[in-house]
């Protein structure tokens, strides 16, 4: 099975056909998709003007879209190195099972629903790069009262999530499920008291 790297390069390959360099890129996500596959896509073309369903768009949109990936996924390979490199500093300091706070990271190993959106339609504007960076710096910082992404305070707990965990706080101004460590103990309250498909109105 080709690796992300791989795709990559036939989607840069001018010698490959459009179909196969769009299939490639469309295979990429297989292996990093922040927002799910279908929603990282749907976000992919809504940036870089590639219509869904045309199997043979322009090549410099196919690369700018790629751009953006790789882009987004060296974001996130660093931020799991720096996680490998504390969860051995603990190891070696004798804490052997991870704490509740790193159930998040483990959910989301190699990036595949970092930032999930149920909806694939409903999706950050930012760049990928951008809206992770924003993530894993709320991650560093003490809890907050709304989303790291948008800033939004308007969030719904949604059950029944098309990924684990399998419900949670979903922002209703970008549509990502927040991960819930970086959310104060009132704002997870306020989600919960939001019922499923509301829009909540939050000062």
């Amino acid at each position: 099975m080709a690796g992300f790297r791989s795709l990559a390069r036939q989607v840069r390959d001018p010698g490959n056909d459009l179909a196969l360099r769009r299939y490639s890129l469309r295979k990429c996500l297989e292996r990093f998709a922040p927002y799910g596959h279908r929603a990282t896509w749907d976000h992919l073309c809504v940036r870089h003007g590639i219509g869904p369903e045309d199997r043979a768009p322009d090549p410099a949109r196919l690369v700018a879209a790629l751009d953006e990936l790789e882009a987004a996924r060296a974001v996130w390979l660093g931020y799991e190195a720096e996680f490998a490199a504390r969860r051995k500093r603990e190891k070696h300091a004798g804490l052997r099972i991870p704490g509740s706070f790193d159930d998040w990271h483990r959910r989301t190993w190699g990036g595949f629903g970092v930032a999930w959106c149920d909806d694939p339609s409903v999706h950050p504007e930012r760049p990928l790069a951008e809206v992770l960076g924003r993530i894993i710096a709320a991650l560093r910082t003490v809890p907050g009262a709304g989303c790291p992404v948008c800033g939004g305070r308007a969030l719904v707990w949604q059950r029944d999530l098309a990924h684990d965990p399998w419900c949670g706080p979903v922002c209703t101004g970008c549509g990502i499920l927040v991960p819930q460590p970086v959310l104060t103990a009132e704002a997870l309250v306020r989600a919960k008291s939001v019922r499923r498909g509301a829009l909540a109105s939050v000062a």
